[in-house]
C-alpha cells in the first residue's frame, strides 16, 4: 500500500479573509480550498485520495438513486462553521437534503451551507494533516449538528487515541446522538452501519482495497 496522501499548502494573501472575502476570491472551477481562521489553504489530493472518496460517492449516490432520496451530492461545497467569519471546509463529500436548501442563504450563490440540518452525512479522507479531520472538523461538525460524519483513514494515519494501537486503516463513522457524537470503528469485512443509508452494503474491506 502505498504511503503517499494528499497535502495542503497555505497560500500567501495579502492579509486574512473573512469568510465572504474567501468565498468573493474563490477561483471559479480551479482547485480546492479551505479558510482556517482567516487563512487559505489550497487542498492538494493525491490520485489515490480521490480514487477512495471517488468509491465511496458512487457508492452513496447509486444508494440515493436506488431509493428515490431527496439528497444531492454536489461536486464542491463550503461547509460554515458556527460563530465563525473566518472559517470555511469543503468536505471531500457531503450528502445534502434538498429540501433543506431553501433555509439556506448563501447556497445558489456560493455553494455555502450555513445549517447542519442541511447535510445528512459528510465524508472527510485523511490526508498527512489528520488532526485537522479528528479534531477539528470533528468538533465542529458536532457543533453544527450534522446526523453522521465518516473518517475515512484507508492509511491508519490518525492518533492512537482515534483509530488505536497499533494504527492500522480504520473507518470511524460519528452519529449523533442527543446532541453529541458517539464513535463506531470499522476495519475488516463488518458492513458499515450508517443511519442515513441504513440498507447500504459496504465494508471498510471494499473502500481500502481501492487505496491499495
Amino acid at each position: 500500500m502505498s504511503q503517499v496522501t494528499s497535502k495542503r499548502q497555505i497560500l500567501s494573501t495579502p492579509k486574512a479573509f473573512t469568510l465572504e472575502e474567501f468565498l468573493d476570491w474563490y477561483p471559479d472551477g480551479y482547485g480546492r480550498f479551505e479558510l482556517h481562521g482567516g487563512t487559505v489553504i489550497e487542498m492538494q489530493p493525491t490520485g489515490t485520495h480521490e480514487q477512495v472518496a471517488g468509491e465511496i460517492a458512487a457508492e452513496l449516490t447509486l444508494e440515493i438513486r436506488r431509493l428515490k432520496l431527496s439528497y444531492l451530492i454536489p461536486r464542491q461545497c463550503i461547509l460554515k462553521p458556527i460563530n465563525s467569519e473566518n472559517t470555511g471546509y469543503s468536505p471531500d463529500i457531503a450528502v445534502i437534503d434538498k429540501n433543506a436548501l431553501t433555509e439556506e442563504p448563501l447556497w445558489k450563490k456560493r455553494s455555502t451551507l450555513t445549517r447542519g440540518k442541511s447535510l445528512k452525512l459528510v465524508v472527510e479522507v485523511v490526508s498527512t494533516n489528520w488532526q485537522d479531520d479528528y479534531s477539528v472538523k470533528l468538533g465542529e461538525y458536532e457543533k453544527l449538528g450534522i446526523a453522521e460524519y465518516w473518517i475515512i483513514d484507508y492509511l491508519g494515519l490518525g492518533g492512537r487515541r482515534y483509530i488505536g494501537n497499533p494504527k492500522q486503516p480504520t473507518i470511524s463513522v460519528y452519529q449523533m446522538l442527543e446532541g453529541e457524537y458517539m464513535v463506531k470503528l470499522y476495519r475488516g469485512s463488518e458492513r458499515i452501519e450508517s443511519l442515513i443509508f441504513p440498507e447500504l452494503n459496504l465494508t471498510a474491506e471494499n473502500i481500502f482495497q481501492v487505496g491499495q
